[in-house]
């Protein structure tokens, strides 16, 4: 019975629905909440971005399953855009419910298999570089060539794991996730979470779901895993 109990706390964990982990995250930019196991790495972290003349700030950390829901929902529903590689938005009628979803899935996570339900995952970003007024997108003509935050980026580039926990899940396009330079994941949480975050309970917990393209999402769940959720935790922060 208390096994029972435990798996079923994991499993909420693992997919956005409790917040036990959580404690919140300030800086200048704002407030978040973040696994209370991060927080003090993230602070060493932000002690060697600041030696270098850097604010590393969280933009991003923990989001939850309904959240999630929600902005998935609102893209299937075409009530917000999705883009195209070229970043123009796809002729939603036009696209058949497999291609929806894996249009969607290139820029927006499953709800229950995004890295941020687990609180081990941030986007990061340098305020103090951007200006006053800045609206930050989370777009990678920020962090590449005359972006924002092209220092930022070139620093993370140069990170090691071994050195801070952390290492970047999406460095680049590999047929899943489009590239995300922004995104940081504690690795020594994370790389446990995201084995655990099993096709079977992401379906148990789908199923029960309000979710738009749910027939057409579980028929695909297990590519969907593959491509999209199970991405080997081997990038450093400097690649």
């Amino acid at each position: 019975m208390a096994r029972d109990r435990q798996d079923a706390a994991d499993a909420e964990l693992l997919t956005g629905r409790s917040r036990g982990h959580l404690e919140p995250w300030r800086d200048e930019a704002g407030e978040c909440l973040l696994h209370r196991a991060v927080i003090e790495p993230l602070r060493a972290l932000r002690a060697r971005a600041a030696r270098e003349g850097i604010c590393l700030c969280v933009a991003s950390g923990f989001r939850s399953f309904d959240r999630q829901l929600r902005i998935w929902n609102a893209k299937a529903r075409g009530e917000r855009p999705v883009l195209d590689d070229r970043g123009s938005p796809w002729d939603w009628a036009a696209l058949a419910d497999r291609e929806r979803i894996h249009a969607i899935l290139r820029w927006s996570a499953l709800p229950g298999a995004s890295r941020h339900h687990w609180g081990t995952d941030l986007d990061v970003w340098d305020p103090v570089a951007a200006g006053a007024g800045y609206r930050l997108r989370l777009e990678t003509d920020e962090y590449g060539p005359g972006g924002a935050f092209r220092r930022l980026a070139a620093w993370l580039e140069e990170l090691s794991s071994t050195a801070t926990g952390f290492v970047r899940p999406y460095p680049g396009w590999g047929g899943g996730v489009a590239a995300e330079p922004w995104h940081l994941s504690f690795l020594p949480l994370a790389g446990d979470y995201q084995r655990r975050l099993t096709p079977e309970l992401l379906r148990a917990v789908l199923a029960g779901a309000d979710l738009e393209l749910k027939a057409a999402v579980l028929a695909e769940l297990e590519e969907i895993h593959a491509r999209y959720v199970r991405v080997p935790p081997l990038h450093t922060a400097g690649g």
